[in-house]
């Protein structure tokens, strides 16, 4: 037989073979994956499941920052050959000289190789019959295949909260006034189920009431970040927690009982000292208006909301100098659609000189997306609710991430599960 023919008859043979089949055959010849996340990338987001689950395998892997938006490096080996085929995530076989040379680009531009050793343990604060479907962090982690617990009250004012590497908040309001929503939903079935197991839960805690004991909570979960904790959060939680933490002895929650305002010199006693992010912020003393305080610039449920939605900016970060925010930054695009959430920006003027801004929109008085530390651990803090429903309403269906497998603003919120799963080296941020 001569050459060609064979090697026709090779290629023909190939094309035959099963995607699972092809998969194994590659990975057999090249001991390395790549995970590209540029626009090669068939499903961005499962993309991170993958790398998590050959972690929780006790595999390694590497964060290649700024490499082709981001990409993975993965071993070969045969589960993860098969996990990429079934996620129908895209891989590039690597050899070994082929990885010699990325290294080298490594090397000589704003990129760097992150190593990735162990999947941290997840949860999720969230009240056991809180909807999958509302929180979106929760809909990234079940579309992506990252296993993470729920947990409430009782484990965070308790001891479970220090067995979790990452925590996760969402629209949960941490001044006890249940978002404000009697202003709009009174006598909702779901609103009255909410208060009347919040103020079981803390009952059942010894508290005199929901806001002492969201209070205790928020210091809870102020404590884990100060152990090393790393806490993600969105939405209402990002500002009602920093509320909460700055209101030592202070009473921040409207009755709505009377319709009376709350303490008139609130604001000026407020322990900015204690919040993680914010500082000089003042309050929204009425009971009769939507909206917390002036840390949120787009005001979203009050007369003076600011529309049209926007878009916002990701920095551009040293990977080598600033790798942690180099890392909450990887991302295909630069320029993402906002959207609102109870808490949807965040007031330039309020920030704490200290914190790191990651995504802004330009010409406005207000950022999207922020860093920061507290004591041996970090929080990062995402305005808005659902990247892919800008005008998320209370009853929306839910979002199908199979329709959004590209979304650049879930892959943020991904970029935040991983990140606890780098290699702890001295970091310059």
């Amino acid at each position: 037989m001569k050459r060609r023919e064979f090697v026709a008859r090779s290629c023909a043979g190939l094309a035959t073979l099963s995607p699972l089949s092809r998969v194994a055959l590659a990975s057999s010849v090249a001991p390395w994956l790549l995970v590209p996340m540029d626009d090669a990338q068939a499903d961005h987001l499962k993309a991170y499941g993958l790398t998590f689950r050959l972690l929780e395998r006790g595999g390694r892997a590497e964060w290649f920052l700024n490499y082709r938006n981001g990409s993975f490096l993965l071993p070969a080996d045969a589960a993860t050959a098969r996990d990429a085929a079934l996620a129908g995530v895209t891989t590039e076989p690597l050899d070994d000289g082929r990885l010699v040379q990325i290294r080298g680009q490594l090397q000589e531009g704003n990129m760097d190789a992150v190593p990735l050793e162990k999947a941290p343990k997840v949860a999720v604060y969230a009240p056991p019959n809180a909807a999958p479907w509302d929180d979106a962090v929760t809909m990234a982690l079940n579309y992506a295949g990252i296993k993470f617990d729920k947990i409430w009250d009782e484990e965070v004012v308790g001891e479970t909260l220090k067995t979790y590497d990452w925590l996760h908040l969402h629209h949960e309001d941490f001044t006890g006034q249940f978002s404000k929503f009697f202003l709009s939903y009174a006598g909702a079935p779901w609103l009255v189920d909410m208060v009347e197991r919040n103020r079981e839960v803390a009952r059942s805690l010894g508290f005199p009431s929901v806001p002492a004991e969201k209070k205790a909570v928020a210091s809870a979960i102020a404590a884990y970040v100060e152990r090393g904790g790393f806490l993600f959060a969105m939405c209402t939680a990002t500002e009602t927690l920093d509320l909460a933490l700055a209101a030592d002895g202070v009473d921040i929650a409207a009755s709505y009982a009377d319709g009376s305002p709350m303490d008139p010199d609130a604001s000026s006693r407020m322990r900015w000292d204690r919040a993680l992010a914010f500082h000089k912020a003042q309050l929204e003393l009425s009971p009769t208006m939507p909206v917390y305080s002036d840390i949120d610039g787009h005001r979203v449920n009050s007369p003076d909301r600011r529309q049209p939605l926007g878009s916002f900016t990701l920095f551009n970060f040293s990977a080598k100098i600033d790798p942690v925010a180099a890392m909450l930054v990887q991302n295909h695009r630069q320029v993402i659609p906002d959207f609102y959430g109870l808490t949807t920006s965040f007031t330039r003027d309020t920030l704490k000189p200290s914190v790191i801004i990651l995504a802004e929109e330009p010409g406005t008085p207000w950022v999207k997306y922020l860093h920061g530390e507290r004591g041996q651990g970090t929080w990062t803090f995402f305005g808005g609710h659902d990247p892919e429903d800008p005008q998320h309403q209370i009853g929306d269906s839910a979002t199908d991430l199979s329709l959004h497998p590209h979304s650049p603003g879930y892959r943020l919120i991904l970029n935040n599960v991983l990140f606890p799963a780098a290699k702890k080296k001295e970091l310059k941020t």
